[in-house]
């Protein structure tokens, strides 16, 4: 059977798989744009407030995960994260435009590791799920994932003899 031989219904439910990575691409180009910003605005709030380091860790599984701390660091001394606000812009799917949010220092952490977590590992908190640590180094203007990805193993025999 060919396209030409199917039903307008049926023709509607095909997806085309080329047409969306291509649209996966340009966001991930858009979101790799505005990063440059967006840690740009985060990392001078962090430093104004004397930060050095920002670490949180997230855990998920069965289809649901979230952020389990978020501590702040000067030295050796934790230190509260900052009060100001902050512009975070993030692309739109599908689309050209972006969308600009102000939102708390702590929520623009929080905003950030979850697109991250999207962009890298999809489905993170899926099945077994996976748990880790984002590292905000404010010196280095530098945002690390150390990415634990949970999954269970079998092994199967069966012998007749």
């Amino acid at each position: 059977m060919t396209e030409d031989d199917k039903s307008e219904p049926e023709r509607a439910l095909i997806f085309d798989y080329a047409a969306w990575e291509q649209k996966q691409q340009e966001y991930d180009c858009r979101f790799d744009e505005l990063l440059l910003a967006n840690k740009t605005a985060l990392f001078d709030v962090l430093s104004a407030a004397g930060i050095e380091i920002v670490d949180v860790n997230f855990d998920g599984y069965g289809d649901s995960g979230q952020i389990e701390s978020m501590e702040a660091k000067g030295g050796d001394h934790v230190i509260e994260l900052p009060a100001t606000q902050i512009d975070i812009t993030m692309p739109v799917w599908d689309s050209l435009e972006t969308h600009r949010q102000t939102m708390t220092v702590h929520d623009a952490i929080e905003h950030l590791v979850y697109a991250f977590l999207r962009k890298t590992h999809d489905g993170w908190a899926n099945d077994d799920g996976a748990y880790g640590d984002f590292t905000f180094d404010v010196a280095d203007r530098t945002i690390t994932l150390d990415y634990h990805e949970r999954y269970t193993d079998t092994n199967y025999s069966h012998h007749s003899f």
